[in-house]
């Protein structure tokens, strides 16, 4: 039973990997004030993107950063939109994530069935793996698991210890104080779009380079929507985020995990429960919020106009 118990663990680090980034980032986006509903559309381009690559260069570094770069670009086209324009930002969310859709898959149309050339491997961090059961869970896996370990207490400091955290989110409490105090907030929730754009960009692309190294049209498998209801259940903090990302990679990895061992049921059961996990998660968390009196930023979603201060 504990092998079992350290198996699925483990898997749920690596399963929830991917979300994680793209939630870190959506989570930036949200402090800033803008909902960003095309995530899924983002993750699928970063994992066509890295992927492609990844095959043409034979160096998955090199892919990840492709994916960065795709993400980024995505996320600029809804930062232009909702920031500088004011497009309605559920709107433009969603219309992203249909035309990232429809971009990766034609993109990767001929990518489909050709094994990435250059998958990560684990690394073995020397006594850390070896440590009884805390080692398996947490130190044997892949580099991009490890930067996230580094990467959530970074944007936890950034965020709440840093002047330009505070900036950022003061942009999505009350944009117009933050103008007022003389700081651009146009620039701050580009930088912060863009920033989840990147982060989106990289969840994919862990999907095509690590997870499953390879490329399949719609991988992302509604990863990107789950990333986005992450963030309310983190309550918009880097840690609860990792908790509810590797919650969900663990309810998904149980699922095969009991397949495995024998136990029948039906195999849409079984990828139904991650997602009934998150609807289940939302109801609880939206109903402590309530209680303990803790919002979303009280500008998100509402397009800024200096005009209008």
């Amino acid at each position: 039973m504990e092998s079992v118990t350290v198996a699925v663990l483990s898997a749920a680090v690596t399963v929830g990997t991917p979300i994680l980034y793209a939630t870190l980032g959506e989570l930036f986006a949200e402090r800033a004030g803008v909902l960003n509903l095309g995530v899924e559309g983002m993750m699928l381009v970063g994992a066509v993107s890295g992927f492609m690559a990844t095959v043409h260069t034979g160096n998955h570094w090199l892919g990840i950063l492709v994916a960065m770069a795709a993400g980024c670009l995505v996320a600029l086209i809804h930062a232009f939109l909702t920031v500088s324009l004011g497009v309605n930002q559920v709107v433009s969310g969603l219309a992203l994530t249909i035309f990232g859709t429809g971009l990766s898959g034609y993109l990767g149309k001929d990518m489909v069935g050709i094994p990435s050339p250059s998958p990560f491997s684990s690394l073995n961090l020397g006594f850390l793996s070896h440590i009884p059961y805390i080692g398996q869970i947490l130190f044997q896996h892949d580099a991009m698991v490890y930067l996230t370990y580094l990467l959530v207490p970074l944007c936890w400091y950034f965020l709440n210890h840093t002047a330009s955290g505070l900036d950022l989110r003061a942009a999505g409490e009350n944009p117009g104080a933050t103008d007022a105090a003389g700081l651009d907030v146009g620039r701050i929730r580009y930088a912060a779009v863009i920033f989840g754009g990147a982060m989106a960009g990289v969840g994919g692309a862990y999907l095509s380079l690590v997870y499953a190294p390879a490329w399949l049209e719609n991988m992302t498998a509604g990863r990107g929507w789950i990333a986005v209801a992450l963030v309310i259940f983190a309550i918009w903090d880097p840690f609860r985020a990792m908790l509810g990302a590797y919650l969900f990679g663990g309810i998904e990895a149980l699922g095969f995990r009991l397949q495995a061992i024998g136990i029948t049921m039906s195999p849409f059961v079984l990828s139904m429960l991650p997602y009934l996990f998150t609807i289940i998660a939302l109801i609880l968390i939206t109903y402590g919020s309530r209680k303990n009196h803790v919002g979303a930023p009280a500008a998100l979603g509402l397009a800024y106009e200096r005009e209008e201060r």
